[in-house]
């Protein structure tokens, strides 16, 4: 889940601001041959961890949330600042007005992967058990980087299609782990936090940029089992 967010485009011959734009993920339908093939399991959107106990109860992680960004088409918004479109003599100026964000204006996806690459620390609390049956918790936080390839095309320009440091994020979580025997294992986790993107390409031209920030949210459920 994404909070809404001021979005700001410039490029050489235009320059503007989209407010209060709703955005949402887009997780792909279940189909074993796309989550399980070794050429597609990166399509969907997925976390991706690995750790290390630093001591029994302190843990340190380096992991990818590949999670989707979409902005919605057809949906009103305000914007302030001057457009133009390609191969246009015509420049249009804005001063917070409201518009309808259509395909021919604006398609903007973070949908090859938002791709958070963070570390976390961790700290793990035994809370009780009940017969084979035992209750852990996690509580932690951490610090990373966006690099995302975004699919943007602006007033008729073309997209810039590659991978780009576009800035960091902060985030906090909270987990629960369900184990069975010590072996079998349901983790539940919410994770929470903050994106700050000032450096996002957008067209095949370097000086078109996009640039915003907002809040984001994941609940994330994991079974498997301890070796």
């Amino acid at each position: 889940i994404y909070s809404n967010s001021d979005i700001s485009f410039s490029g050489e011959d235009y320059d503007f601001t989209l407010y209060d734009v709703v955005a949402k993920d887009r997780p792909s339908k279940y189909r074993a041959n796309l989550y399980f093939n070794p050429k597609t399991f990166s399509v969907p959107q997925y976390n991706f961890r690995i750790g290390y106990f630093v001591t029994d109860r302190i843990i340190i992680s380096f992991g990818v949330d590949h999670m989707k960004y979409v902005v919605t088409n057809g949906q009103y918004v305000n914007i302030t600042g001057t457009t133009k479109n390609l191969n246009s003599i015509e420049t249009f100026t804005f001063s917070n007005e409201p518009i309808i964000i259509t395909e021919d204006f604006l398609q903007y996806e973070h949908t090859d992967g938002l791709n958070y690459i963070h570390s976390d620390i961790r700290l793990s609390h035994d809370l009780f058990a009940i017969g084979h049956l035992s209750f852990v918790s996690d509580i932690g936080g951490g610090i990373g980087f966006l690099l995302p390839k975004t699919n943007a095309q602006i007033l008729g320009r073309a997209r810039h299609d590659d991978f780009n440091i576009a800035g960091i994020g902060l985030n906090a979580l909270v987990a629960i782990d369900i184990k069975f025997f010590d072996l079998i294992f349901l983790k539940t986790e919410v994770k929470g936090g903050h994106i700050n993107m000032p450096n996002i390409r957008t067209t095949a031209e370097s000086i078109d940029k996009a640039s915003q920030s907002f809040w984001f949210s994941e609940l994330t459920f994991v079974f498997g089992a301890k070796f």
